[in-house]
Parts: C-alpha cells; structure tokens; sequence
C-alpha cells in the first residue's frame, strides 16, 4: 500500500524468468477508496508488454502515486509450451526523494494513456492481404509528449505518431517504428529538451500498417483472417503515450529554454 502522495521518477516492471516468455502484458494501474469504501481505479501506473524495458518521467513533470493508494494489475499470458506455477510480477516505483531537489509544486501532471488507432477494435485483415489504421487526437491545452511506445503483433509492420497543427497548416512526422518487432515492445522516451510540444487543439495522428502476407517473416500463416483481440495470434493496434499537461505559461517557458518561439500561424484569405 502506499500511504502518501508522491512523484514517480522511474518504473520498471519484470515479468518472472520462468515466465518472461509468456507474459504478454502486464499492466499496473493505482486504485483508490471512493466515498462508499469502494476500490476503483484511479490512474495508470504503468504497461508492460513484452520485452520492455523500465521508463523514467522526465524534469518538471509529476505522474502522482496517490495517498492511501495500491496497486492493482491486468496481466494476461500467451502459452509458450512451459508450465509455470503461481507466477508473480512485480512493478518497482522510484520516487523523488531531498536529493533530487524536485519542485514539486512548479510540476504539472503526467499521465500515461492507451490511444487506439483502430476505431473500436473491429477491424479484420484477410489472408495475404494488408491494412492501415489511423487514430486521431486532440487536446484542448498544450502539452509535451515525454514517450510513446507502438504496440502491434506479429503482423503489425509499422507506425507513426505525426502532428497537424491547423494553425499554420503543418504536418510533422514526430516518431517513426519501422521494421517492427513484436518481442521489442519498447517504450521510446524522448531526450530531454526534444519531447515534442504540442499546441493546444493540434492533432496527433497515429498510423500503423500490417502484412498478413507470405512477405512478412514474422507471419505464422499467411492463410489465416486476422482480427483485433488479445492473443498473440490477433492484432492490436494502439499506442501508450506519456503525457504532460500544460498551460500557456509553461508551454511558453519551454519554448524559451530551448530557444524556440511559437509558431507562426498561417495567412488566411478571404473565401
């Protein structure tokens, strides 16, 4: 249980040895009591898939573990051909301690998402055949994206996360996972000073590709429809994204610490 409120510095979750194989995901939420006694879920903590490594949460930035709090998980297994019995997987947190001289009341909030790409999970991919999803996003405050990290299967082939600004007409690739690899679900966390910022009511476009053909080396069988769903054997198709919220004031001071100003907006004509 954890008794106060604190700033994450860092995660890590680790699947068992005997089971590293097999745990397909593992993800770790905090819950909280409500009025009536109740537990329910209050924020993500963090996502395991497999072959991630753990995640740190950038300066100026507080994903809260909550006073009086747990942690609850979601795992589910894809069977490798091993029996493990009575496995366990544990989640180690990291906190800002003195040393760090973390201020914490001049942070602003992060949060780790799910954003689907998908329109719902309902999509299907024929035998020998290709498909491309799309999810869009928006916010209504300005933001820093600090990480994201691509989830696909074993038809998934690509994705990227780009940005429409219709302020001055701009798309910008921001991240691009080519080649992708479904033992490599890692979570790409940006350098400090390069998350990309994002303007308030810009768009975050997410694409991602899939080869059900004989072309795709990672393919089981190319002669199988494949649908969304949790297997392995399934696809999915979704992003986590660390996110750190904003105001105006601070999304001015990082554009003044990293020497950069606000982007022109573009010139509109009469109609």
């Amino acid at each position: 249980n954890i008794t106060e409120s604190r700033c994450i510095k860092a995660i890590e979750t680790l699947p068992s040895q005997d089971a590293h194989g097999s745990t397909h995901h593992a993800n770790s939420h905090f819950l909280t009591q409500n009025e009536n006694g109740d537990w329910a879920m209050f924020g993500r903590l963090s996502e395991f898939a497999y072959g991630k490594l753990g995640e740190y949460v950038p300066d100026g930035a507080c994903r809260r573990a909550p006073a009086n709090s747990k942690v609850g998980w979601s795992i589910h297994y894809y069977p490798d051909g091993n029996a493990v019995a009575d496995d366990q997987v544990t989640v180690g947190i990291w906190y800002h301690d003195e040393e760090d001289n973390f201020d914490e009341e001049a942070s602003y909030t992060q949060d780790l998402t799910l954003y689907f790409l998908d329109g719902g999970g309902d999509f299907l991919i024929p035998p020998h055949g290709k498909l491309m999803t799309q999810g869009f996003h928006s916010f209504d405050h300005p933001v820093r994206l600090d990480s994201w990290q691509p989830h696909l299967h074993l038809r998934g082939v690509a994705m990227t996360m780009e940005v429409f600004d219709p302020n001055t007409g701009r798309k910008q690739v921001l991240s691009q996972a080519s080649n992708w690899n479904a033992g490599y679900n890692h979570s790409h966390t940006y350098e400090d000073g390069f998350g990309p910022l994002i303007p308030a009511n810009a768009t975050i476009i997410l694409t991602a590709w899939f080869d059900n053909s004989a072309d795709n080396p990672r393919n089981p069988d190319p002669d199988q429809w494949v649908g969304a769903g949790q297997r392995t054997t399934d696809e999915m198709s979704h992003a986590w994204i660390a996110v750190t919220h904003l105001d105006e004031e601070g999304y001015d001071e990082i554009l003044e610490e990293r020497g950069e100003t606000r982007p022109v907006a573009r010139r509109r004509g009469p109609f």
